[in-house]
């Protein structure tokens, strides 16, 4: 199928994204050529996260933009870089200035999503997802995901030697996601896939094989749109035990459309699946790398919750989201033009060596209350609650039945520019 066939299938429920497409293509060269004369007083660097190399490894990158000034500027990608943590989180909250509403990522695009507002659009979109991520609605959920972390941890460890990323990191967050919603096992093969393909539109490049990735997430996104609205049509996924049959019920005003929940199903994937599996990932890959760690933790309990911000601040699994400036944005003695496009980098902030103390180091015990893991501010990102669920059931289960965990070989990073996790990690479980 030619890419201009896959961009037609589903046109109505991708047309922000294939608007984005074509507006980004366009200015692609327009982009680059403006690029080399816009810096007007940052530091410039050649970081680049959508470089393959620095986006699997980026923490020599992030020590260099440390050395540095607050403010970077690539000049090739024509991109202001905020990497420290104070600048970060300030940016986040100023959304006066600093908008989400031309999009998060390079490609330029707007969508009635919560991650995609700001302001009272946002707050009100906010409201209608909130009750989907309650805390009662946690507590009904806790059972879920117990059952799922004893399921996974016991496969791997009748398995003993297994990729850890296939066998747990991956089903784990998607499973979860297809409870929740009330998605029948049937249908979770299905439902993976396209959900898998769907949220890789976040890494649009404008090459030729980026588009064909592209037109092949639009596709995915269409797919997933006719199985939720043929689902909505018959009553699926509306009941009281599904997180979108939550919202209707307290949408008392009648006001949520099918339209809308699909979209809502869409922000869960992107909030909750891959960025979940990254967590998880991580957190095999640093007790296989540091087992006196997992070994502190396991004589104290306790730790667990503190493990995983931690483990959330060291792998960051969402290293970095895009934001422009709508107005000319002060940082210390720069000032980044209105119309610009910002890159924060959640991953180099988690690591200023101004806030934490060897912050290349993984502390179980230390407490990293200040770490931008999951956003700050207005766009905290809703899944939060529901991925330190998993990660904390995983890792209580992990402390119960497993005395050592040891990597069989090195592990393979991805190479998204701001997703970031392990892809292949064969990991051995030493039962307890």
């Amino acid at each position: 199928m030619k890419i201009s066939q896959y961009v037609r299938s589903g046109a109505q429920a991708v047309q922000p994204f294939a608007n984005a497409v074509a507006m980004n293509v366009a200015a692609a060269v327009r982009t680059r050529r403006r690029g080399f004369d816009g810096w007007t007083g940052a530091v410039n660097t050649d970081y680049d996260p959508m470089d393959t190399a620095t986006a699997a490894q980026p923490f020599d990158a992030y020590r260099a933009l440390h050395r540095g000034g607050r403010v970077h500027y690539n000049p090739r990608r024509a991109t202001w870089i905020l990497s420290r943590l104070e600048d970060v989180r300030a940016a986040l909250r100023d959304t006066d200035q600093v908008t989400s509403t031309e999009g998060v990522t390079r490609m330029k695009f707007s969508a009635p999503l919560a991650v995609l507002t700001d302001g009272e659009e946002h707050a009100r979109l906010r409201k209608q997802v909130q009750p989907g991520f309650s805390k009662g609605a946690m507590d009904s959920w806790q059972g879920m995901t117990e059952k799922l972390a004893v399921e996974l941890v016991s496969d791997m460890l009748a398995r003993r030697e297994c990729d850890v990323v296939q066998h747990l990191a991956i089903p784990m967050p998607i499973r979860m996601i297809a409870q929740i919603l009330g998605i029948p096992e049937c249908d979770v093969d299905d439902f993976r896939r396209w959900s898998e393909d769907a949220v890789r539109l976040m890494d649009f490049t404008p090459t030729l094989s980026g588009l064909a990735g592209t037109a092949k997430s639009m596709s995915a996104m269409a797919a997933l749109r006719r199985y939720f609205l043929q689902q909505f049509s018959t009553g699926g996924l509306k009941g009281s035990g599904t997180v979108l049959g939550r919202l209707l019920e307290h949408n008392t005003d009648g006001s949520l459309t099918d339209q809308q929940l699909f979209l809502i199903a869409i922000h869960l994937l992107i909030a909750g699946n891959e960025t979940t599996s990254n967590l998880l990932g991580g957190m095999f890959d640093t007790f296989a790398h540091h087992p006196e760690q997992y070994e502190l933790i396991r004589a104290n309990p306790d730790l667990i919750p503190m493990a995983i911000e931690e483990q959330l601040r060291i792998t960051t699994p969402i290293q970095n989201l895009y934001r422009y400036t709508r107005a000319d944005y002060q940082v210390g003695d720069v000032t980044i033009p209105n119309g610009s496009r910002v890159l924060l980098s959640f991953g180099a902030a988690n690591r200023d060596p101004l806030v934490f103390d060897d912050p290349d180091e993984y502390r179980a015990d230390r407490n990293p209350r200040m770490h931008v893991g999951f956003g700050y501010g207005a766009h905290m990102c809703l899944g939060a609650p529901l991925a330190r669920m998993e990660a904390q059931a995983v890792l209580r289960e992990l402390v119960l039945r497993v005395s050592h965990i040891s990597a069989v070989t090195e592990t393979t990073w991805s190479t998204h520019s701001s997703l970031r996790g392990p892809t292949h990690l064969p990991i051995r479980l030493t039962a307890a």
